[in-house]
């Protein structure tokens, strides 16, 4: 195993920064007039949920470092003190941003498509005695006011939940006088409320935020008392979960005790209505032990991620994107027999322009086929309602040796696969949990099935989790195939799961963190040897993140001898492209549009014998040194045509693409005049899918 060694250089953007410029571009699709409506909103939500989650984890992260007095600067040069500072002034420019583009673009367009929020001072007669009925009956029974004094502390505070602060003036029922209180809004509540057809305007959908009942009826709580001020705000918590790998003796028990206590993390983050006088805002960052530079004022709900809730109440197809029907190979499509398939030929699926189901098939074949020994599978990410768990539990139910090596660390899907681990177990399952501190991150099942008095191996292996939801939302790649040497070499990395031993004698997988990382600086060496020989040199990949610095040291190497790469990053990105005699033969590009780029593809031209291997691992220390990830090659010719295309496909695009300059910002692409425009996600949907309308 390779240990991470020091950067070379200090040429390297900022992760942290690079992350919230990749949610700026996630924005600017709520910006985009050329969305339908709907999903506009649905951007603006996944910005702000992807702003929580960056609180949660990476500024939490960075407020310990400094507690913990470890002032150095990173690989980028930023102290955490530094970089705590401007994340702080473009976190401010990006939820202003949010925020304007809520009330000035959004809600009046969604208004003018008859998707209209009744804001208190507008609402008729007859929606205020509706909503003060559902106040009563709805909201009231699960509300638990509390007036703040020396014998009732404050309340604890659930991380990211609603709540109030509420300014009083008078004496309780016991004659002293009260001066503040807190308000709690229970998860269990709606934050968006629809109203009754018929309170409102003739064929439009009307919609009340929760905070606004509370507001409205906050007096009513506390009789007896004047109400002279009511603020909502929410707290961000620490999320990050500590378990230590050589003190914990059960790793379910002690996770489900740092998920418990995570819901009450260190304070991070205040966030509160710009209305909220300066007392009530210092007396909430004194108890919260926060500073200024920890409190963002915001123009409307402080939940603004909850407005997701539209997006499925709402009965406005032609506000959301055209549904489509993702396709399925013509190899699978007329065969019901996928082993007999698959021992003709390898079968390569583009999610979601192509379908998950022959995944799912692939397990519920095995699962029923009185010829087959064993199932093994990988689950990281997987769903609670999950098809794919549900044929294992039949499978195991059956008396098939079923081996399932679940991710319990799988950040915010803990307890939900603290419960696939139990559900499993009690069919009869073989549960192995990923080892602490290296999470199994690896896409991968084995199908052993006995065929003509031998045992026979295929293998399934992704660059995606085994989620049919997110096969909807994510593009991802995925091999089916019966290669003995595949099946061998996944059957090796299985024994390694389990037994802890490592996998030696690989022919076609690289894994981590034992191989992938030092193969991979190995190709790119090969690269430059190749350049430096006057030979065609040339380097694509398509990942999530790139943030490696000997990652990025070689690619710099390889730059400079003249190495032609072309790297398409979805999300962060610390190699700083343009540079002179460094790395001015790098190009960054960043793809965002209607679908997640979640695949993982590595391109090697290799002299003209082109190299492609597909990938669970980002470019990242964390998934070179720290995670158990597979990587896995495309050899038929047919195939790695596919790919070729696909690569090239991404980097023509100009209606969904983004170029990173060497400053660390980003521009989009335009179809220049004359130019055609290509959308790589558009042209996939038309050419992969069954349908599209």
């Amino acid at each position: 195993m390779d240990a991470p060694a020091e950067p070379a250089t200090d040429l390297y953007i900022n992760r942290d920064l690079s992350l919230l410029e990749f949610n700026r571009r996630v924005l600017e699709q709520a910006n985009d007039p050329e969305i339908p409506l709907l999903e506009r909103l649905r951007f603006l939500c996944i910005s702000c949920t992807n702003l929580d989650e960056f609180f949660e984890i990476r500024a939490a992260s960075l407020k310990q470092l400094l507690e913990m007095g470890a002032p150095a600067p990173g690989p980028d040069n930023m102290t955490p003190q530094q970089l705590l500072d401007e994340i702080r002034r473009r976190s401010v420019e990006l939820i202003r941003a949010q925020y304007d583009l809520l009330n000035d673009v959004l809600l009046p367009q969604l208004a003018e498509h008859r998707i209209e929020f009744a804001r208190r001072e507008s609402w008729s007669n007859e929606q205020c005695a509706w909503l003060a009925k559902y106040f009563h009956t709805e909201i009231v029974p699960v509300l638990t006011p509390l007036t703040l004094d020396p014998s009732r502390p404050f309340p604890r505070i659930l991380n990211k939940s609603l709540n109030f602060i509420v300014r009083l003036n008078g004496e309780d029922a016991f004659g002293r006088r009260r001066h503040r209180a807190i308000v709690q809004a229970p998860r269990s509540l709606p934050r968006i409320i629809r109203l009754p057809d018929n309170l409102c305007s003739s064929d439009s959908e009307c919609y009340v935020f929760l905070s606004s009942i509370i507001h409205e009826h906050v007096s009513e709580l506390f009789p007896g008392m004047a109400v002279d001020g009511c603020y909502q705000f929410r707290i961000t918590r620490n999320s990050n979960l500590y378990v230590d790998d050589e003190e914990v003796d059960d790793l379910v028990r002690a996770l489900e005790g740092e998920l418990a206590a995570s819901r009450y993390g260190e304070a991070v983050r205040l966030e509160i209505s710009q209305q909220c006088p300066d007392d009530l805002c210092e007396f909430l960052l004194d108890h919260f032990s926060l500073d200024r530079a920890d409190m963002f004022a915001v123009d409307g709900p402080v939940n603004l991620n909850r407005l997701i809730a539209v997006c499925e109440m709402a009965h406005r197809p032609e506000l959301f994107y055209p549904a489509f029907t993702p396709g399925i190979p013509d190899a699978l499509r007329n065969e019901d027999d996928i082993f007999a398939v698959l021992r003709k030929q390898n079968i390569l699926l583009h999610h979601p322009y192509q379908s998950f189901a022959p995944v799912i098939d692939f397990v519920a074949a095995a699962a029923a086929d009185p010829r087959v020994l064993a199932i093994k599978q990988t689950l990281y990410r997987t769903g609670a309602a999950s098809p794919i768990v549900d044929r294992l539990v039949e499978a195991a139910r059956a008396g098939k040796e079923v081996t399932v090596i679940i991710e319990l660390m799988a950040r915010f899907d803990e307890a939900a696969n603290i419960s696939l681990a139990n559900r499993l177990q009690e069919a009869g399952a073989h549960v192995v949990y990923g080892l602490v501190g290296f999470k199994t991150h690896a896409k991968m099942s084995m199908v052993v099935r006995r065929e003509q008095d031998k045992l026979r191996r295929y293998v399934h292996l992704g660059t995606g989790n085994y989620h049919p939801g997110t096969a909807r939302a994510y593009t991802d790649y995925g091999l089916l195939s019966a290669s003995h040497k595949l099946g061998e070499d996944v059957h090796k990395v299985f024994m390694q799961l389990t037994s802890l031993t490592q996998a030696k004698n690989l022919d076609r997988l690289l894994t981590a963190p034992f191989s992938l990382f030092k193969e991979l600086i190995r190709r790119i060496e090969r690269e430059i040897e190749f350049a430096n020989s006057g030979h065609d040199a040339r380097i694509i990949a398509k990942v999530n993140a790139l943030i490696e610095p000997q990652i990025i040291d070689a690619l710099y190497r390889a730059s400079a001898a003249g190495v032609q790469i072309d790297l398409i990053v979805r999300g962060i990105c610390s190699l700083r492209p343009g540079v002179p005699g460094l790395s001015d033969n790098i190009r960054i590009r960043s793809i965002v549009g209607r679908f997640l780029e979640h695949s993982r593809v590595y391109y090697f031209h290799n002299g003209g014998a082109e190299e492609f291997l597909c990938s669970s691992a980002d470019w990242m220390d964390r998934n070179f040194f720290r995670r158990t990830e597979v990587c896995f090659p495309i050899r038929q010719r047919p195939l790695k045509n596919r790919l070729k295309r696909d690569l090239e496909l991404f980097l023509a695009d100009n209606c969904g693409a983004w170029e990173l300059h060497g400053d660390g910002h980003y521009v989009r692409l335009q179809p220049k005049e004359g130019e055609e425009r290509v959308s790589a996600q558009l042209t996939l949907l038309d050419e992969l899918s069954g349908s599209a309308t």
